[in-house]
């Protein structure tokens, strides 16, 4: 059959996220979409997928995505006359060992702040549910009666004709050889029957999306590996009604099929596949039979499952499944070009996601901007140097092992590393540095005092670097701490209307005097957060932009499409190392290597000065993420000896260095909000008690008329502060239910040891149907649901170090 010659939306890939994303598109009302496949629908990875739908996630919004996938699996049979093969058979999860089962009671904790029904249970109990397995070997397990399996091509043959009935052209044998584009945005698509004009293209090709990247400028950071399952004969006790199980100590899963069962799992040393490229054709098409890869799935099968060394093995499939750097798949406009999105590495969850992941990505195209909290797996969390192929098939190989490995809290991932350093990364290494990873870049998260604590002691409780950290942490309230932050992503917004142009970004008020820097949110037009960073006027015509590590490529893309012409954004980030002083002690230090007076009088908060030290010359700013301070903002080949001249003039006044996971503690303490947790693109600045840097007053601003409604609504989610006592066995990490007088009222975001507070401090959401102030806090007992231990805490609308004298803590 022919193809159209221009078409709105032109979707590559018939699998069952591009056949989801068709459909979406056709819902929301867009008739004029065209979906290309190069061989049969499906036929690529989704026909060999196990087809399980677990709905819980660790964030809130992708478990929203899972859960609406589930009820529309559930009603497009009735839709469509299509069966989907959705059943809703639950599922049980089992722990061999005392850290899992911790570990499945925090699952609990989650599933309670998200609303997910969830049961923990017994190892009889377990059996129960599962009779087939052995269970003398086990801890316990939790029952989810929500999940529930499918068949994935029934799936996406239902959808695609839920897109055709939409109005929505499915074309098979289809093979894209190329993109158009101009002046930065799509044109066409180039294919072997014939070019298609369009103004939007979608990516979702499955593990051949990197490659149509590229046929554009694109970058997919996805890497395929082999993923590998058996199909068994019948199994006397399995029945249609089996749950799906896993048992993630032994790195596999199953489910029922024909009264046999399907065994799968993720081996700690995976697989990858494909660095030479993908042959084509390659449809419907499996990997050689490998025994001795999977031989350490089946030893754990054998134990779990015992009719498993008795039952016919009917079936063995090898199928390449495209990967991620970080196991969440891509999603969103692509920051290269205008107009294409991506929909693809789904990490072995499409089937569970693809539901919720193409209605998200269709309101994405339609309303030009995201609609819900998808940072989890917004593509612009990558940058384009996150493609190199080198670096993707290592970095793969380690996460797809680790994907029922032990989620440890803050666990770090040690492939492809070190990637990005700061100037002062050797200084920082001899001086016992542990470091992490972020966008890249190696930052110390702590710097060692022993043997013992250079490598990082994974642990649900209070793990062995506890003590290093709350006296990092405790200097910077006593003293001084100096934090390499060389990792957050700086912009100079250069340009005679670069004023204007922000001041239309921000809702905070950047019209200031040159030599003063704003904390402001960007919004979109809902009057939520897109981001927020700190705008230094350096110049009339010049604003320093600094903001978060991870969201330098996303930043980025969401200024520039703001941007009226003349107007520019470079981003610097690599220009400059940045050094945070924090403590009572800091002024004091600076002005034994500096002529500049830093009293307060002198140097007031958020004012910007280039300043002296020694030979070199640095922007200096009065103000600090850790609590009082300041933030150098110092040429990179200048680093070292700023670095240096520092510690030499703080050596007898206590100035230490300072990591990471303190950084985190003394931000919770006062109260210091971080994109990703606290701020996302489901909450405005009133919720997250920002107001005070928004002003609604000094003219029209991106989402401002959101806000003016925001401003007067009851309020009936806040963000709060919990302060608990000094944690024990069990720690809060983040993700825990909060509990007013029992019953789950929101979440934890973010959590930590509190030194000055001797306790756990953290910051969360409550929501209730009533208005929530200080008075309905205080009249209520609140508690966190730690692994299943109930801890009280007291909650408040004022950070930690901020309570007023006489309030309750």
């Amino acid at each position: 059959m022919s193809i159209p010659t221009q078409s709105r939306v032109v979707i590559i890939g018939g699998g069952i996220i591009g056949c989801s994303l068709a459909y979406h598109l056709t819902k929301l009302g867009w008739r004029d979409v065209l979906l290309l496949e190069q061989g049969r629908l499906s036929c690529g990875t989704t026909w060999h997928a196990a087809g399980l739908v677990g709905q819980l996630r660790s964030q809130s919004s992708m478990t929203r995505l899972i859960r609406y996938s589930t009820e529309l699996y559930a009603s497009l049979e009735s839709e469509t006359e299509l069966a989907t093969g959705w059943k809703r058979c639950g599922s049980v999860s089992v722990a061999r060992t005392p850290e899992r089962m911790t570990q499945l009671r925090r699952t609990i904790s989650a599933a309670r702040a998200q609303g997910v029904e969830i049961e923990e249970l017994s190892p009889k109990e377990a059996g129960d549910k599962w009779p087939v397995m052995r269970t003398d070997d086990l801890v316990g397990g939790v029952w989810l009666p929500g999940d529930g399996k499918a068949n994935p091509a029934d799936i996406t043959q239902a959808l695609a004709r839920g897109a055709r009935n939409g109005g929505a052209i499915v074309r098979e044998g289809i093979r894209v050889t190329g993109v158009e584009t101009d002046k930065g945005r799509v044109k066409a698509v180039l294919t072997d029957q014939g070019r298609v004009e369009c103004e939007v293209l979608a990516i979702c090709a499955g593990q051949w999306s990197r490659e149509v990247g590229r046929m554009c400028g694109v970058s997919v950071p996805l890497h395929s590996a082999e993923h590998m399952y058996i199909v068994t004969g019948k199994i006397e006790g399995v029945t249609p009604d089996l749950p799906v199980m896993r048992d993630p100590d032994g790195y596999t899963y199953y489910k029922e099929e024909v009264g046999g069962l399907v065994m799968g799992g993720f081996e700690p040393d995976a697989k990858p596949w494909g660095m030479d490229g993908i042959p084509y054709p390659f449809e419907f098409q499996l990997l050689p039979d490998d025994w001795d890869q999977f031989a350490i799935l089946m030893e754990n099968a054998l134990q779990r499952v015992p009719a498993l060394e008795t039952a016919l093995i009917k079936t063995f499939l090898n199928g390449p499944e495209s990967f991620t750097p970080d196991n969440n798949f891509l999603l969103g406009e692509a920051p290269e070009v205008a107009g294409v999105y991506v929909g693809a590495g789904f990490n072995s969850m499409g089937i569970a996601s693809a539901g919720g992941a193409g209605r998200a990505l269709a309101e994405w195209i339609v309303a030009g901007e995201a609609t819900s909290d998808l940072w989890p797996v917004d593509i612009r969390r990558f940058a384009d140097f996150n493609n190199n192929p080198a670096w993707l098939k290592d970095r793969i190989k380690e996460t797809l092992g680790l994907h029922y490995a032990m989620p440890w809290p803050n666990r770090e991932l040690d492939t492809a590393r070190p990637f990005r350093r700061s100037p002062l990364y050797d200084r920082l290494a001899a001086k016992g540095a542990v470091f992490g990873s972020k966008m890249g870049w190696e930052r110390a998260n702590y710097f060692a005092r022993s043997e013992d604590e250079r490598t990082i002691g994974y642990s649900f409780g209070p793990q062995n670097w506890f003590e290093t950290v709350a006296a990092e942490h405790r200097a910077c309230r006593e003293a001084a701490g100096l934090v390499d932050m060389s990792s957050f992503a700086k912009f100079l917004l250069q340009g005679p209307q670069a004023e204007a142009a922000l001041q239309h970004l921000a809702a905070n008020d950047v019209a200031v005097p040159v030599g003063t820097s704003v904390y402001t949110a960007l919004l979109n037009t809902r009057g939520t957060f897109e981001s927020d960073l700190t705008a230094a006027r350096i110049a009339p015509d010049t604003y320093l932009l600094l903001t978060g590590t991870a969201q330098a490529t996303r930043d980025a893309h969401w200024i520039r499409r703001q941007l009226p012409v003349g107007v520019t954004l470079t981003d610097v980030t690599s220009a400059y190392a940045v050094l945070s002083l924090c403590g009572p002690k800091v002024p004091e230090i600076l002005a034994r290597v500096s002529p500049t007076s830093f009293d307060l009088a002198d140097f007031p908060a958020n004012a910007i000065r280039q300043i002296t030290i020694g030979y070199a010359t640095t922007w200096a700013c009065r103000r600090s993420y850790l609590g009082d301070g300041f933030e150098l903002y110092v040429p990179a080949e200048f680093a070292a000896a700023i670095y240096d001249a520092l510690h030499e003039a703080g050596a007898d006044l206590g100035l230490v260095d300072v990591g990471y996971y303190a950084v985190d503690s003394l931000r919770i303490e006062k109260g210091f909000r971080a994109w990703g947790r606290e701020l996302t693109p489901d909450v405005n600045p009133f919720e997250t008690g920002l107001g005070f840097a928004v002003k609604l007053n000094k003219g029209d601003f991106l989402g401002r008329e959101a806000l003016v409604a925001a401003k007067s609504a009851t309020r009936t989610k806040r963000l709060i502060a919990l302060v608990g006592p000094r944690p024990s066995e069990q720690m809060a990490w983040g993700g825990e239910a909060i509990l007013a007088n029992g019953r789950p009222v929101g979440e934890i975001t973010s959590a930590a040891f509190g030194a000055t507070m001797d306790g756990i401090v953290a910051l969360g959401w409550a929501e209730s149907h009533e208005p929530i102030d200080q008075a309905w806090l205080d009249a209520r007992e609140w508690t966190i649901d730690l692994a299943g231990t109930t801890v009280p805490v007291t909650a408040s609308l004022a950070a930690p170090l901020d309570r007023k004298p006489g309030q309750r803590t």
